[in-house]
């Protein structure tokens, strides 16, 4: 991705808590960790398509909540066997939440 997008106020996150963006034809759940740091990912559980960004998460998952499946917040990497998702840069800028490089 070599666009920015400006998703909106960080503060729109809790600590802790993800939300779910529509970004041109995908869906991508945004998580402002314990640390305050930020991680972005596909918002779509490829198993049945649940909503990831409603999904648990620590400073390294994400815990569908369906499910129970659990991915990689910073590979992608399926930590339950199931297919990766994709993974976003994504940073905080002045206060906004921006994706891309």
């Amino acid at each position: 991705m070599k666009t920015l997008t400006v998703l909106g106020p960080l503060s729109d996150i809790p600590l802790g808590e993800g939300r779910a963006y529509a970004v041109g034809d995908d869906m991508i759940a945004v998580f402002r960790l314990r640390d305050g740091s930020l991680r972005a990912v596909s918002a779509v559980c490829p198993h049945k398509g649940g909503p990831l960004a409603d999904g648990q998460i620590d400073n390294s998952v994400v815990v569908c909540p369906l499910h129970l499946f659990s991915w990689d917040l910073s590979t992608g990497c399926s930590q339950s066997g199931q297919p990766p998702i994709a993974v976003y840069p994504v940073r905080a800028d002045d206060g906004q939440i921006v994706l891309g490089e």
